[in-house]
């Protein structure tokens, strides 16, 4: 079923008239983001525009575009093979209609590939998807793409993503938490601003009995400032507490957290449909 957008086609157009000095960054909810840089690569990273699957997973935010409303994108970059990060119908048409490369790492392109067939289902081609692993970097146009690790326990195998432009340093966790393997990463590089998860605890019915269990699936306060601090942030944008039901948080509760840190040294909140630039 085609996905239908709650806002029209405004944001994929305000991505592809805009024209960055750096890197502009628009958080398309959850855990969802759209780079481009200033020679016009664009990057997309876990975009989800499903519903969920109420009435276990309930989305609380508008569905910012359709996917077949997205002109240009040179690539999609996958941290996990949960739905809100792995999803055909959010991501195949993007695919289908841009040409851009899937990458993510295993679990993510069998998930893709084996489970849902997104080469059936979707004009598109299996040299469109890329493995990628830990430790590997990959030239994306004018991005740099470092693949890093993720400790997220619910997950095969999830990476976060270090992007590099033009001096300026992007990170995405994923939906990972704390590790301490994650300082080896604060001391490699110099992170501008990295997008972490944040939620609350909520009583979630069970994926296979229904029953109401209590469920954590994001950092809390403590944890996502334990990030934060081993890896050296400047700037800290919490994710994905506005998405589901009973999961939801108030990131305006991270600003006492963070000040007895000196990292990260700001923190920075963006709702759906905000644009973020990183430049020199």
């Amino acid at each position: 079923m085609a996905i239908e957008s709650d806002w029209g086609d405004w944001l994929p157009r305000a991505v592809d008239d805009a024209d960055p000095e750096g890197m502009a960054i628009w958080y398309l909810g959850c855990n969802g983001f759209v780079l481009k840089g200033s020679s016009g690569t664009t990057l997309f990273i876990d975009p989800y525009l499903g519903t969920g699957d109420p009435p276990r997973t309930i989305r609380m935010i508008p569905i910012p575009f359709a996917p077949e409303d997205v002109a240009t994108a040179d690539a999609i970059l996958a941290t996990h093979e949960h739905t809100d990060h792995v999803h055909g119908p959010s991501q195949g048409p993007i695919l289908q209609h841009t040409d851009a490369t899937f990458l993510g790492p295993d679990a993510s392109v069998e998930k893709a590939l084996d489970e849902e067939s997104w080469s059936e289902t979707y004009d598109v081609s299996e040299s469109q998807f890329r493995e990628v692993t830990e430790g590997e970097s990959v030239e994306i146009g004018e991005f740099v793409v470092h693949v890093e690790i993720a400790n997220d326990p619910d997950a095969d195998h999830p990476v976060s993503y270090l992007i590099e432009h033009d001096g300026n340093t992007f990170y995405h966790g994923g939906d990972t938490k704390p590790t301490a393997d994650f300082r080896t990463v604060g001391e490699r590089y110099d992170i501008d601003l990295a997008a972490l998860a944040f939620g609350s605890v909520g009583m979630i019915p069970d994926k296979e009995t229904r029953e109401p269990k209590r469920t954590r699936w994001y950092n809390d306060e403590n944890q996502i400032v334990e990030i934060a601090e081993a890896l050296q942030v400047d700037r800290l944008l919490p994710t994905h507490w506005d998405m589901w039901k009973g999961l939801t948080a108030d990131p305006r509760a991270l600003f006492d957290h963070v000040r007895g840190f000196d990292h990260p040294r700001t923190l920075r909140l963006a709702e759906i449909g905000d644009r973020i630039d990183l430049s020199a």
